[in-house]
């Protein structure tokens, strides 16, 4: 299967104030935007003919200096075939697409590019209950409510109706976009509990945040059984560690209820991710995941525009793996979806900083949430603490768009 990954791709808000600076009319910098970026993006599973097509650009191309093509640098043909590197500006991107297009023995190759090119833009808006999140411009927060005896990070803290519901207020007041109820421990080696022990303990609390608040709930479930009874009780989006590949009802109970839902990677199960976890790839294999994920909720009658994606952080995957999924986000955002991303107070932090327990892991959680957030990587992230962290993602989000770099960078003072 041929894949494109953006390694490295010029995003248009850190373009606009060398614009600005410039001086160049509206008319002109809306125009560099949409062509000038540049793009490097990595190419896998290609055949041997869609390989000879890219090495040929160069001696195509017709343009003085011949740029009118990307350049391609080909991957090590004995150990590495049908692999590459395609870099230059997008305009140039735009031109190998259109020929693609035109051969169908390059259609494969021709999607895979337009889909890079495609996921630059934002995801589109979603609508959870009354509220419709759009993004590009801040990242939002999903405030874990545990209603379990044995969670990671709070053990069991709020594990009775009242407490739960309480705490999930308190999120909310805090400025929790979404609640996330959950009702059974996924921690590295946690047990297995049946339906209805899971319904019995998260849907009274489901209705008693339904009856106080109007923040956007979700279930955090596996069960189609479970997710069934969280939607009647005011849940309206199905947050699923397995990605669709556990329960195969649970696509199907979604798109009944007109939910949207989060599917998330896992390599494993809760009682043996963290078993010698392994990977070729780990890129290249959560998207394969999700992508299967996202192909069985469409099939179901979910949306395509209502489903957000996870990697899947801690989730059968070593210190390593996590640490490069968060440094190659980027790669995720060419399925077009919103992504979701937690961090919060997980052991791979812990790890990093010496071993901490989980409650002792904020700083290291603001520091991974303010990373993602800076760079623009992720449109939710799920946690704990939400108050720090909102404080965190103002500050990230502040940064990302700053344009007050003084009165020549102002549009007011360019004339067009």
């Amino acid at each position: 299967m041929i894949r494109a990954r953006p390694i490295r791709v010029d995003r248009p808000a850190d373009l606009e104030p060398a614009f600005l600076r410039m001086g160049l009319p509206t008319p002109a910098r809306e125009y560099l935007l949409e062509k000038v970026p540049a793009l490097h993006v990595l190419l896998t599973g290609l055949e041997r003919e869609q390989g000879r097509f890219l090495a040929g650009l160069f001696q195509a191309s017709e343009t003085p200096g011949r740029e009118e093509y990307p350049s391609w640098v080909a991957g090590d043909l004995r150990s590495r075939p049908g692999t590459g590197l395609l870099f230059g500006r997008k305009e140039q991107f735009e031109r190998v697409v259109v020929e693609a297009k035109a051969r169908p023995e390059l259609a494969g190759l021709a999607g895979a590019l337009a889909r890079v090119l495609e996921a630059s833009a934002p995801p589109a808006p979603l609508v959870l209950g009354s509220r419709t999140f759009t993004f590009g411009t801040r990242t939002h927060v999903m405030g874990v409510v545990n209603v379990t005896p044995d969670s990671f990070s709070d053990g069991g803290r709020y594990f009775g109706t009242e407490a739960a519901v309480a705490h999930g207020l308190r999120l909310a007041e805090a400025g929790a976009d979404v609640l996330d109820v959950g009702g059974e421990s996924t921690r590295p080696g946690s047990p297995p509990v049946s339906a209805e022990e899971e319904a019995a303990r998260i849907v009274p609390v489901l209705e008693g945040l339904r009856a106080r608040t109007d923040v956007p709930l979700s279930v955090d479930t596996t069960k189609a059984a479970v997710a069934r009874e969280a939607l009647k009780a005011g849940a309206v989006l199905v947050n699923d560690i397995s990605g669709f590949h556990f329960d195969s009802e649970l696509p199907r109970v979604t798109a009944e209820a007109g939910a949207a839902c989060c599917l998330m990677h896992i390599q494993g199960t809760p009682q043996t991710m963290q078993k010698d976890p392994h990977y070729e790839d780990v890129v290249d294999e959560v998207l394969t995941f999700l992508e299967e994920g996202v192909e069985r909720a469409v099939a179901a009658g979910v949306p395509r525009e209502r489903v957000l994606v996870d990697p899947g952080i801690g989730f059968g995957k070593t210190l390593g793996h996590n640490l490069f999924l968060l440094r190659r986000l980027d790669e995720l955002r060419m399925l077009g979806l919103p992504l979701l991303v937690g961090t919060s107070r997980k052991s791979f932090l812990g790890k990093l900083v010496g071993g901490k327990p989980a409650n002792e892991r904020l700083a290291a959680t603001l520091g991974s949430v303010a990373t993602m957030a800076a760079a623009g990587n992720a449109d939710f992230v799920r946690v704990h603490d939400v108050t720090e962290v909102k404080d965190a993602l103002t500050v990230a989000d502040a940064v990302r768009s700053a344009l007050d770099g003084g009165a020549l960078y102002q549009p007011g003072k360019v004339r067009g």
